[in-house]
This record gives structure tokens, sequence and C-alpha cells, in this order.
């Protein structure tokens, strides 16, 4: 039987220090967790980094390092953001214990992966934006400060007990978008409303992301990109084009 906790990506995205890459790797390996992912940390792993990790040397040893989030989530079907607070535009967050279920469910159709920001400033707005789901962990709000680690152990063990659960709702029938093809759809969108005068390139883009958040909400079907993609191309269509 597959264990749904080996499709499951940590990704941390500019980590500052080593030493909560080593400690990511220890509260990953306690729960079942092996893939870790690192997006142009400004700390490289190093001795403090194996230290911190214990007895987790082989999740560190395998971390795999991309420059970009775009990078780190290709090859995903579903993406959930770790944050401290709503954002504007954004989908309205889960609790780490109610979002758990729907990420390991995710896992039934491919790759998942759970994303955390600077230990400073968190996830940018254009990071949360590639996620497909905010993510909450219910802190003390009088002092809601986290360690990076302790928040990774965190929702590393909501997605334990969802994993082990065997009432757990079911996968979804139909195979959900990848974030790649959400990634191009919304490049065609913002291609084909630019295109059509709908949306003026010289003024904010607040367009862009409301319509990210709607189709978020929506959760995208494979089949259901390939048609919308499909319409976007014959409205864009010019007088004189062929047909394929």
């Amino acid at each position: 039987m597959n264990n749904p906790l080996d499709r499951i990506r940590i990704v941390l995205s500019h980590t500052s220090h080593p030493g909560n890459i080593g400690a990511t790797a220890r509260a990953m390996k306690t729960m079942g967790l092996t893939q870790l992912w690192l997006v142009n940390p400004c700390a490289d792993p190093d001795g403090v980094a194996r230290a911190r990790s214990s007895n987790a040397l082989d999740v560190l040893q395998g971390a795999r390092t991309c420059a970009t989030l775009e990078e780190a989530l290709d090859g995903t079907v579903f993406a959930a953001a770790m944050t401290a607070r709503s954002r504007e535009l954004a989908p309205p967050p889960l609790w780490a214990r109610a979002a758990a279920p729907q990420i390991v469910g995710a896992t039934a159709h491919g790759e998942v992966a759970i994303v955390f920001g600077n230990e400073t400033s968190g996830l940018s707005n254009e990071e949360t934006a590639l996620c497909r789901l905010p993510v909450m962990i219910p802190a003390n709000p009088a002092y809601s400060s986290l360690n990076l680690a302790a928040a990774v152990q965190v929702m590393a063990y909501e997605l334990r007990l969802a994993a082990l659960d065997p009432g757990a709702p079911p996968a979804p029938e139909n195979p959900p978008a990848t974030a790649e093809q959400i990634r191009h759809f919304h490049e065609h969108l913002e291609a084909a409303v630019t295109e059509s005068g709908f949306l003026d390139p010289a003024h904010l883009k607040r367009l862009m992301p409301r319509l990210r958040r709607l189709f978020d909400r929506i959760a995208l079907e494979r089949d259901e990109v390939s048609l919308l993609r499909g319409m976007l191309k014959t409205f864009m269509k010019k007088p004189g084009d062929k047909v394929d």
C-alpha cells in the first residue's frame, strides 16, 4: 500500500538559518516525511544543520535546492502555504487540522507541497498566490511567533494524523490540475484579458489576484484547465487565423 506521506514535500523558502534546516529535517523524520525542498536558502546546510538534524541526516542530505518556488512546485497537484495571517485577495485560510485531510487526500493523484516562508517575514504575497490553500496554525494571538522548525513539526504531526485516520475523506475522483497547468492557465488568462482590453496593464493588477482566488476556490481539474485554455485560444483567435 502506498504511503501518502511519501508524496508530501516540505518546502522551505529563503531560509536564513542553517539550524532551522537541520531541525526541520528532524521534525519531518519523526512524522515519516522524507522530501525536503529548499528554495534559494540564504544559508546552506552546514555543521550546525547536521547537528540539529540529529538522526535525520538522510533527510537533510537528500534535500533538493531550487532557485524559485515555481521550480519546487513543479510536478505537484496541490500546494498549501503556511501563513500567520489572512492575505488580501487570497482564499480564506484553514486551520492546520482542517487542512491536513485535504492535503493528504490530494496525494492520491500525485505529489503535494507544504510551503514555509522565511523566518523573519514569512511567505510573500506572490509566493502565497502560487499555492492553492493558505493554512494557519492556531497559535496564541498575543504571541503567535513560531520557530520555523516548530511550525513544521506541528504541521507534520497533523499530516501524520490525517494519513493514519481510517475515516479520512476519500480523495477527489478526478485528477486535479498540476501546479504547472494552473500557472500556464493563469498566464494564458492574463494574456487574454489584456489583449481584449478588459485588463489595462498600466493600472494595478488587482484583477488577476481576484481571478486566481476564484479559480482556487473551484479547485480546477486537469480536463477543466484544458477546456478553459481551449476557450481562451478560440477567443484570442484573429480573423484569418487557421483552425487547428
